[in-house]
């Protein structure tokens, strides 16, 4: 395996990409590399190196189970990720993926996998990789998911949050929930199974990817403009947001456990609102103050009550919630039923309605000044099959005196909740908790799935997590002290190889 990762590392560093763009000098220390991963993986387990370096007084992840397992092997590879700095600051700033790329490219050669690390913008990198599998003309599925995390500040968290500390029986960090610890599983169980020699029927096609926390537009939206052919034959996917446990009635027993698994999102609508009026004095009248218009067009939106609309995917969310619950929900009141069934309400209230919150504004430059100009941004989203009817609504609430643009748009994917694929989803999660309830569910924001939508692939959200009912996961999601259980880590090895076994 030393030597499969070497001659990776020496083709990297002289030669192009598999698919077309240059790799560059991938590491500045190739001996360093080696090390980081031959001997974090191999006999000394509780040595770090480089961007592993623990502070004084972290608790250390130890292999355990043997290192060639998945279970073995998960929580160090997510502690490991989580110290790599991957804040993405947006506006095409962000720091800390291409060491992270580079990290999971070396754990993918030790194991005899070829990836290819691409760059979209200097730093901006992405891992793409298709391991063969055992029928040419089966079709190949896709894992993706990405490398970079949203900011975190240190004097709010218990842990530092670059630490990847085990503590608690967790594995604390930026990141952890959003998503290194579903990219620890998969590398888990992709290693495991190489070294095993199992192979998907079909091809395996793996992209850890740069950009997720923006628009994309330096990771997934890059890849499948410029990298496409290594997609050829995806129809389906899975990646982040689902397959997490919500527990629903505790008891004795455990309770029953629904597990949301994501087969929608809402339609993304970034607008900018512009108002152009006539400057002049402050102390003078102005019948065509472009703040005031603003502030009164922002106003209206921000008050305006969105009907409810029952999707598809939702309809059979509340049907599988209601199934688990024992219960009835009412479809006719369910704001009211969302407060009353707690956490478990969180999985519908955001995505049963279109909504449109203003976030920024801006105008003017002092303040005995009417300026002529005032923007605001708006974050939009639609549920699937609703665009035109909520362009219409925003325009007729803005009024004629003020103009939009997009500043990110992408539409709402869409996977089949009745098909073969979510089926070995709930499967394999069932073959580990017997008292799992998968459901299908559509999530309120959206993930690179939008981009892997426009070629044609549907993902599942599907991050298997056995959790505790006291652990609050909805609430880690950009959250302080976000963590992810060890055991629920191996857990979600066990279910992701079962689910690997059906492709």
């Amino acid at each position: 395996m030393i030597l499969l990762a070497l001659s990776w590392l020496q083709a990297a560093c002289t030669q192009r990409a598999r698919f077309g763009t240059a790799l560059g000098d991938l590491s500045s220390d190739r001996d360093h590399l080696l090390e980081r991963i031959f001997i974090r993986y191999g006999q000394r387990p509780g040595k770090t190196q480089g961007p592993f370096e623990r502070r004084p007084g972290v608790t250390e992840p130890q292999v355990v189970h043997g290192r060639r397992t998945a279970a073995g092997e998960v929580a160090v590879i997510c502690s490991d990720l989580l110290r790599i700095d991957t804040t993405n600051e947006g506006e095409g700033r962000g720091r800390g993926e291409r060491p992270a790329a580079e990290h999971v490219a070396a754990l993918l050669a030790d194991v005899g996998i070829e990836p290819s690390v691409v760059e979209s913008a200097p730093g901006r990198t992405s891992v793409l990789a298709r391991i063969p599998g055992t029928d040419p003309a089966a079709p190949a599925f896709l894992i993706h998911g990405h490398l970079d995390v949203v900011p975190a500040d240190p004097a709010e968290w218990r842990v530092h949050p670059f630490s990847g500390e085990v503590r608690d029986g967790c594995v604390w960090g930026r990141g952890a929930v959003d998503m290194k610890g579903t990219l620890a599983m998969t590398l888990a169980v992709v290693r495991q199974r190489m070294r095993e020699g199992r192979r998907t029927r079909g091809d395996l096609v793996l992209a850890f990817l740069a950009d997720e926390e923006c628009t994309g537009d330096y990771g997934s939206r890059h890849v499948v403009s410029h990298h496409r052919e290594i997609f050829t034959g995806c129809t389906e996917a899975v990646s982040e947001s689902g397959g997490f446990s919500v527990t629903v009635a505790p008891g004795a027993t455990g309770g029953k456990r629904v597990y949301p698994i994501a087969t929608g999102e809402r339609g993304t609508t970034w607008m900018r609102l512009t108002v152009q009026g006539k400057a002049g004095h402050g102390s003078k009248p102005n019948s065509d103050n472009a703040v005031a218009e603003l502030c009164h067009a922002v106003s209206r939106l921000a008050s305006h009550e969105w009907p409810v609309r029952l999707t598809a995917g939702v309809r059979a969310l509340l049907d599988g919630l209601a199934d688990a619950l024992g219960t009835t929900i009412d479809h006719d009141r369910l704001d009211d039923e969302a407060r009353r069934l707690g956490r478990v309400g969180t999985l519908f209230e955001g995505t049963i309605r279109n909504s449109a919150n203003p976030t920024r504004l801006d105008a003017g430059y002092k303040v005995n000044v009417i300026p002529g100009t005032a923007t605001a941004q708006v974050d939009g989203r639609y549920l699937p099959g609703t665009r035109d009817e909520f362009l219409a609504t925003i325009d007729r609430l803005l009024g004629p005196k003020v103009t939009r643009e997009f500043i990110n748009y992408e539409e709402a994917p869409a996977a089949d909740p009745a098909g073969p694929t979510f089926a070995a989803l709930a499967g394999s999660l069932k073959a580990e908790d017997p008292q799992a309830h998968p459901v299908p569910y559509v999530m309120s924001g959206g993930t690179d799935a939008k981009s892997f939508h426009r070629i044609g692939i549907k993902s599942f959200g599907f991050a298997p997590l056995l959790l505790t009912p006291d652990l609050d996961y909805f609430g880690m999601f950009h959250g302080v002290d976000e963590r992810v259980p060890v055991e629920g880590l191996r857990f979600g090895t066990r279910v992701l190889d079962r689910f690997l076994d059906t492709r």
